[in-house]
């Protein structure tokens, strides 16, 4: 099976640094590209990375504030030139749709391709998107402005045939796909063939989760427990538990508390504020609640196996 892969763009906050670029990442499955927020910089990041803009088919905005909407002018002029004609789905806060319409009116008019504005509703779990091979959800956070994550789940893959059953008992090529669905066999003497015996169950289907800008809220574990991979804000250390609350955003303890109670198999923190010199230190702290952790980096690439 092929991996899930996460490319992570840009892990900064608002004030720009040497060290970071504000939000944004590609999640790849199967093929397709989902951006999960744009901050700027984001099209030199993803061409260091050797990721196409034009695979990106749907991007998912988690709430209007410049850090994590203002890569979107660019990125959408930069795929006209770049020849685009595929719809590109925007998936987003209803306040982001001003935003977007004067971005599309001043700087993108003319463009060869549709730019759809699907709205968010952001105090809500619900499926806002899905395709053959994926859901995604929304999960609801607390923020200044009206803010959602977004929870990403691989629908279940169908079961393997046994190669060597279909030889065993002559099944044609054009029942493979039925056997797979979960139809049984009954050969031309009448043997009938269970469907459990004629395959071998697929890997489980595997999730990601983006929990974007917010405050502490527990009731974030129970909408993306068991992922497998977590991405949570820290904007701070615990030590700055008041700005945190005071900014309604998270720290690095607090991340990992919501990791822990909803046993997800790793978390990756980001979202750093521009005064944290010393990201090791939050690792350090996260890993004092939760041990799977990782720090996020421009260019850091994982595979959900």
């Amino acid at each position: 099976m092929e991996p899930i892969s996460l490319h992570i763009l840009g892990c900064g906050s608002a004030k720009p640094t040497l060290r970071h670029l504000p939000s944004a990442q590609i999640l790849e499955l199967r093929g397709k590209y989902y951006m999960i927020d744009c901050g700027e910089g984001v099209q030199t990041t993803m061409q260091k990375s050797a990721l196409s803009m034009l695979k990106v088919g749907h991007i998912f905005i988690s709430h209007n504030h410049g850090d994590h909407v203002f890569g979107l002018p660019g990125l959408i002029s930069t795929m006209a030139l770049l020849g685009r004609t595929a719809q590109l789905h925007i998936h987003g806060p209803q306040e982001l749709e001003e935003f977007l319409n004067i971005v599309l009116k001043v700087y993108c008019e003319g463009i060869d391709y549709e730019v759809l504005f699907h709205p968010v509703r952001t105090r809500e779990h619900y499926l806002i998107y899905e395709d053959r091979s994926t859901e995604v959800w929304s999960i609801p956070l607390e923020h200044r402005v009206p803010c959602a994550g977004f929870l990403f789940r691989e629908k279940q893959p169908l079961p393997h045939i046994r190669r060597e059953m279909i030889e065993a008992f002559n099944i044609p090529v054009s029942q493979i796909n039925n056997i797979k669905a979960g139809a049984s066999w009954t050969t031309e003497d009448g043997t009938f063939i269970p469907h459990e015996r004629l395959t071998t169950p697929a890997a489980p289907a595997r999730s990601y989760a983006y929990c974007s800008d917010t405050r502490y809220a527990p009731k974030v574990a129970e909408m993306v427990k068991g992922v497998n991979l977590l991405y949570h804000e820290a904007t701070f250390p615990h030590e700055m538990l008041l700005q945190a609350k005071k900014t309604m955003h998270t720290t690095a303890h607090e991340a990992a508390l919501v990791a822990k109670e909803a046993n997800v198999g790793k978390l990756i923190i980001g979202h750093y504020s521009a005064r944290i010199k010393d990201e090791e230190s939050m690792l350090k702290e996260a890993k004092s609640v939760f041990t799977n952790v990782i720090l996020a980096q421009e260019g850091l690439k994982i595979d959900i196996i």
